[in-house]
């Protein structure tokens, strides 16, 4: 459990691996609900590798303390990661617009 949002992370060991490895983490929001971009890689048992970088946005509520995960979206790739910040910029830029 995490006590501070900057102690949040998405490592993760089973049976000694690293499975995933966060690359980096950019902090959104802090306070009783915290919001978090993170930007991991997956072990890759096949490759004995690591796979391509990959993305998720997670919530996390602090309770007693700790920081637990409420929710969570992985973004699946690096196109879709392209998509999103193309519709989020093109909104925030134009906010009278729809697509």
């Amino acid at each position: 459990m995490a006590a501070t949002v900057d102690e949040l992370t998405m490592d993760y060991e089973e049976d000694g691996v690293l499975v995933i490895k966060e690359i980096d983490k950019a902090i959104l929001t802090k306070g009783a609900w915290a919001t978090v971009i993170h930007r991991y890689q997956q072990w890759n048992k096949e490759t004995n590798d690591y796979g391509p970088d990959r993305y998720a946005i997670r919530r996390y509520r602090k309770l007693n303390g700790d920081y637990k995960l409420q929710s969570k979206f992985s973004i699946s790739s690096q196109d879709q990661a392209k998509k999103i910040i193309e519709i989020l910029s093109n909104w925030v830029n134009n906010p009278n617009i729809s697509d």
